[in-house]
């Protein structure tokens, strides 16, 4: 028989095991910071305690403790309710100058022109996304509940969000001209409120883009972009990319949101002067054939190769002039590391970058019983921080 000096000298050594790479899970999880040292994107990510304090880090969800894991559980939860993405929007139907329409979900109410907001939050989903999505819900609750009790609106897409296509012009990576008519439209209508946005996946990208083309003159005060894909040929590459995630996940998805979109709207598609191949639309299997299908012939591509070169927004982080935060993980698996431009921030003094090791494509969960969103607390303290 084992004696019970050899009993407790094992659980000792099983202990010692489990504690050696508990830590080492916890050290790996720090936050790394790229940024210019002495400028206005550093001394913000200074206030925030998320991102700067000692014990900065993103512990990922053990369970979740890889990009695949953390993307798939955050497709998983895109319709999840609870206490902190409740929300009950009240939405507003923009009509475009070539008779497209944009939907704006506004939370907690749409204001008045008599009550005019102090802070306004524009949020741009990505691809095929829509104020409903949870990490949307979650972004719209915090922002309005943090200390700037902030007035949020989504910027749902053409023919996203249950929003009507009302044109033959769909959206795309790079064309920010609805983004700016937004913005322009909220910013005529409530003229003393600052405004702020969040991008996501494909609308960081075009946030990317519109702040680098316009400047200091951008209407917006500070913006935070979550998983920007930035070089959007790598991140194409990436997502046609055969393997399990892409083949069984992203592509299915994305196909299903397409053609649902597509099916809604057969009229006003049928009737584009773009004369898209419906047909072949509909048995595309994957985005790179979409892209080839509708998006290159809408807006005058070779291909979708040719498109995704044209939509980078690596170029634009260095003509950014407005405080700018960008959260991107290492092991996003839709948007590589590798398009993230890590040297253009460190140079751009109104720019920051944070980094952390396994968050995924828009997942970045933390905790263990009830997996929560990472980087809710670092977008309101950097938003606090903007206007302190």
């Amino acid at each position: 028989m084992v004696s019970l000096e050899k009993k407790l000298g094992y659980a000792a050594a099983a202990g010692a095991t489990v504690y050696y790479g508990m830590s080492k899970y916890v050290e790996n999880s720090r936050v790394e910071i790229v940024a210019d040292e002495s400028g206005e994107g550093q001394r913000l990510i200074a206030q925030c305690a998320s991102l700067s304090s000692p014990h900065a880090r993103l512990v990922p969800t053990p369970y979740l403790c890889s990009g695949m894991l953390q993307t798939v559980y955050c497709t998983s939860q895109a319709l999840k309710q609870d206490a902190g993405s409740r929300v009950e929007y009240v939405r507003e139907s923009k009509e475009m100058e070539d008779g497209g329409t944009v939907s704006l979900d506004w939370y907690p109410e749409q204001p008045t022109k008599d009550d005019e907001p102090r802070v306004i939050a524009v949020v741009v989903p990505g691809l095929g996304g829509s104020a409903y999505e949870y990490h949307v819900r979650s972004v719209a609750r915090r922002l309005a509940e943090g200390k700037q009790r902030m007035h949020v609106v989504v910027s749902n897409h053409r023919g996203s969000g249950r929003t009507p296509l009302t044109s033959g012009r769909l959206y795309n990576a790079y064309d920010t001209s609805d983004l700016r008519d937004v913005l322009a439209h909220i910013h005529e209508r409530y003229p003393q409120a600052a405004l702020v946005a969040v991008g996501f996946s494909l609308g960081a990208n075009l946030l990317t883009r519109y702040l680098g083309e316009l400047g200091d003159r951008a209407l917006v005060r500070a913006a935070v972009a979550v998983s920007c894909p930035f070089d959007t040929e790598i991140a194409g590459r990436a997502l046609s990319a055969p393997g399990l995630l892409n083949d069984h996940l992203f592509q299915p998805n994305l196909m299903a949101t397409v053609k649902r979109v597509v099916t809604r709207n057969l009229d006003v598609i049928r009737a584009s002067p773009i004369n898209y191949d419906v047909d072949a639309i509909m048995r595309a299997t994957r985005m790179s054939e979409i892209d080839d299908l509708v998006t290159a012939r809408a807006y005058g591509h070779k291909d979708c190769w040719a498109y995704y070169r044209a939509a980078s927004s690596v170029e634009f982080v260095d003509r950014i002039r407005k405080p700018f935060l960008a959260i991107n993980a290492r092991d996003d698996p839709v948007t590589p590391v590798q398009g993230v431009p890590q040297e253009r921030f460190a140079r751009n003094p109104a720019t920051a970058l944070v980094l952390v090791r396994h968050g995924g494509h828009i997942g970045f969960f933390t905790g263990v019983v009830r997996p929560r969103i990472w980087y809710l607390d670092p977008v309101a303290e950097y938003f606090d921080a903007v206007f302190a």
